[in-house]
């Protein structure tokens, strides 16, 4: 007896459960994402006491971005002697923001682009040399050189 109350509470369970599946196309229902990209533009060369023009190209779901929420850019020296506002870019059209700006000191820099734009947010950061780097410079570049190397290598036993 017991068993066959088992059994059909099973068969009952199993009825109630297959009404509830999921709608074939659900997914559709909720926000896709589109991210923002960016593509940072750095000149080739910076010269201490020189104008330069920076700039970022922003793409969302394969178009570029006109009219971005927010576009700032934050520069600063590796050493930490030299902080800049973040600033913000000016829109030269067709996806792309620029800011222009003189460095007073030659070393290596930093920039970093926050941007936003349809709910989605980017801080992509690049660095940059102006002039000639001090020899702490170049070495701190050769130690960050040496721990990546150490992490791509794959240990296999």
């Amino acid at each position: 007896m017991k068993k066959n109350i088992c059994i059909s509470l099973i068969f009952i369970f199993s009825l109630l459960l297959s009404a509830c599946s999921l709608e074939q196309d659900v997914a559709n229902l909720y926000k896709k994402e589109k991210p923002l990209e960016s593509e940072i533009v750095i000149p080739e060369s910076f010269s201490e006491n020189k104008q330069e023009t920076i700039k970022v190209v922003l793409t969302q779901d394969g178009k570029k971005v006109e009219g971005a929420d927010y576009v700032h850019f934050e520069i600063w020296k590796q050493d930490g002697s030299l902080n800049y506002n973040m600033e913000k870019a000016e829109e030269d059209g067709n996806g792309t923001y620029s800011l222009s700006k003189e460095f007073d000191s030659e070393g290596l820099y930093y920039i970093k682009i926050h941007a936003s734009n349809d709910g989605s947010i980017i801080m992509p950061q690049k660095q940059f040399i102006v002039g000639e780097l001090s020899k702490s410079e170049l070495e701190f570049l050769q130690k960050g050189l040496e721990k990546n190397d150490e992490s791509s290598h794959e240990h296999h036993h």
